[in-house]
């Protein structure tokens, strides 16, 4: 059986943790930030975990 490919358009928008987590950015902060509430935009700052049922799916995406 071949080997996986790193898919690298989900290689740029996320990473593995040492622990195994995925984390990736969130949505919605590339424009139209002046109609967001600052309290918005700060939680938009922080990054976010992959749910549990799609971990499997982006770990082989990332290669592993």
């Amino acid at each position: 059986m071949p080997k996986g490919k790193t898919h690298k358009g989900t290689a740029k928008r996320m990473r593995k943790t040492r622990t195994g987590k995925i984390v990736r950015n969130r949505a919605g902060t590339s424009h139209l930030m002046s109609g967001k509430t600052g309290k918005r935009r700060r939680r938009l700052r922080t990054k976010n975990t992959v749910k549990a049922g799609q971990v499997k799916t982006y770990s082989r995406l990332l290669g592993g």
